[in-house]
């Protein structure tokens, strides 16, 4: 036995070579049965699998770690052993310490609240929850028209915050602007029509004017929003089958197809009572030789 001793000692790098084993070994067994653990008390599948990822990540990072100090254990010290240690769990966890830093942010800068209605990536909604790891929205849009609730609740990790693009339909002066689109026909009298557009959108367009004067007032101290009409406008184009006209009105976020819904309203009351002016529509006309 102490011959085989011996010849073991004289053979290079025999220490480091169990060493190494010992540490896969040991870590191996406890990442199964930390990962057994897990399995036995998380029920949801997807949670699950988030926590096993960030557990094999740990454990081969620690033995990525415990071989560099077995194999190149030379003039190291307890500093470069936490110094490796530290960035290891660092590049394991590079996910969690990002939403930790976007929460942080997310804390300081308040690119939203809880209640904004927001545009992040592909994502929208009405922010409903905002956590260490995570906000949530209630999602809207999608394939629900005109930005009303899908129904959906997403979970969106906070380091979204620091890459993707991130719009706020609530912050500034809390109104968006909104068109509406109307095609008469070439033979209708325009001028009729406009003024009949008009009238509508007046009514139901200018009745946020006031409020929206006092709080543009007051966003433009932190933004530079410059507006210089807040009026109800229209525009009028020309398209194949048509004269567009083109309403452009400022409401809430949250009352954008209310107000689509309530000015289509009016405005088809109007044109039935209005001959002289009709709804246009894509058309062909098949001429045959005679």
């Amino acid at each position: 036995m102490n011959q085989i001793i011996l010849t073991l000692q004289r053979m290079p790098h025999v220490t480091e070579l169990l060493g190494t084993l010992m540490v896969i070994f040991v870590i191996g067994v406890i990442r199964r049965v930390i990962n057994r653990l897990l399995h036995s008390y998380i029920e949801d599948v997807q949670m699950y699998h988030k926590y096993r990822s960030i557990t094999n990540k740990t454990c081969f990072t620690a033995i990525f770690v415990l071989l560099l100090l077995i194999w190149f254990k030379t003039g190291t010290s307890l500093g470069t052993f936490f110094g490796l240690l530290s960035a290891g769990i660092a590049i394991a966890l590079k996910d969690l310490l990002a939403n930790i830093a976007a929460w942080l942010f997310i804390i300081a800068r308040k690119p939203f609240v809880i209640g904004d209605r927001i545009e992040i990536g592909n994502v929208a909604g009405d922010v409903v929850d905002s956590r260490i790891f995570q906000f949530t929205i209630m999602e809207i849009g999608n394939w629900v028209d005109a930005d009303q609730s899908t129904g959906r609740i997403i979970h969106v990790p906070n380091h979204k915050v620091l890459t993707d693009n991130l719009a706020n339909y609530s912050a500034g002066f809390e109104h968006i602007w909104n068109e509406i689109q109307v095609v008469i026909t070439f033979e209708s009298d325009r001028v009729k029509a406009r003024a009949l557009l008009e009238d509508v959108l007046n009514e139901h367009g200018e009745k946020y004017i006031q409020e929206v004067d006092q709080k543009l007032k007051k966003a433009s101290k932190k933004y530079h929003i410059l507006y210089k009409n807040l009026t109800p406008i229209i525009y009028t184009d020309v398209v194949d089958y048509g004269v567009k006209m083109t309403l452009r009105y400022l409401c809430k976020p949250r009352s954008r197809r209310t107000t689509v819904d309530n000015i289509w309203r009016d405005l088809l009351d109007r044109i039935d009572a209005e001959p002289s002016v009709e709804l246009a529509y894509p058309t062909q006309r098949i001429v045959l030789p005679k």
